[in-house]
């Protein structure tokens, strides 16, 4: 006689068969990521992913070349606007395909292509909005080989987030990420910073709307190829998003209201 557990399984396995495919489309801004695209774009699952979109960001290196030869949807910026710029140029683009679930994925190879399946599933099972890949919360990024200072200040980064937005998530800096088309089509990404930055700005205006944000664990994987932002500029970054959450306390209070944490589904009703 078969158990409970068994038959639950079952029940579970059906249902996720049943389920509609959503049309995936993974994004790449790139920049100088010709030594790794390759690699990144041969472990997407080919069997979830319906689109591969690369933004290149004028690299100086072979991205270009690689990109073409690998048949990918490409997109050039005429010359390097930053890593906000290149994502605003990834979604746009990505919605304009048709995208019901948008990937960021890296193309420098730190992040596993392989997982994008289990990135997708909360959305797909109408359990979150957005989905964060998570370091931290894969247990060891120390050993992965992510550095003690951006490890100390991660997590000192992401307490001051989680107080402010009123979320408990393990990481908020990481560049594997999934949204639903509704979520791009409802804050106005296209106000926020061309640079770095953009990445907490976004989350910040999800948060305001409303948005459900879960996260599963991703592998740390650090080697020379991948891109990694210096100390120096990691230090930027990390100011940057103080001054983030002071706007948006300001915004909050209506001290100093700002567009830019205003949906763009707030700002009329339909009218019968």
């Amino acid at each position: 006689m078969r158990s409970s557990q068994e038959i639950d399984e079952d029940l579970k396995a059906s249902e996720q068969s049943s389920l509609p495919k959503p049309k995936v489309c993974v994004v790449m801004p790139a920049y100088n990521a010709g030594q790794t695209l390759r690699m990144t774009y041969k472990e997407l699952p080919r069997d979830t992913v319906d689109l591969v979109i690369l933004v290149d960001d004028a690299s100086t290196d072979d991205t270009v070349a690689v990109a073409r030869d690998l048949d990918l949807k490409l997109f050039l910026h005429d010359r390097n606007y930053g890593y906000g710029a290149n994502q605003k140029t990834c979604y746009r683009e990505a919605l304009k395909a048709g995208a019901e679930i948008v990937v960021m994925v890296h193309p420098d190879y730190q992040y596993d292509p392989t997982l994008v399946p289990e990135i997708i599933k909360p959305i797909q099972h109408g359990e979150a909005d957005v989905v964060l890949g998570s370091r931290l919360k894969s247990g060891q990024p120390l050993s992965g080989g992510m550095p003690w200072w951006k490890y100390v200040a991660n997590r000192f980064l992401t307490g001051v987030e989680n107080w402010v937005f009123r979320l408990d998530l393990a990481e908020y800096h990481t560049g594997y990420r999934a949204y639903s088309r509704d979520v791009l089509e409802t804050v106005n990404f296209e106000l926020n910073a061309d640079q770095f930055i953009f990445d907490q700005e976004i989350i910040a205006q999800f948060v305001e709307a409303g948005f459900r944000i879960d996260e599963v664990p991703v592998p740390t994987r650090y080697f020379a190829e991948a891109s990694s932002i210096s100390f120096i500029a990691s230090s930027r970054y990390g100011m940057g998003i103080l001054w983030l959450v002071m706007r948006l306390l300001l915004h909050r209070t209506g001290i100093w209201p700002q567009r830019q944490f205003e949906s763009l589904g707030k700002r009329y009703q339909e009218v019968s």
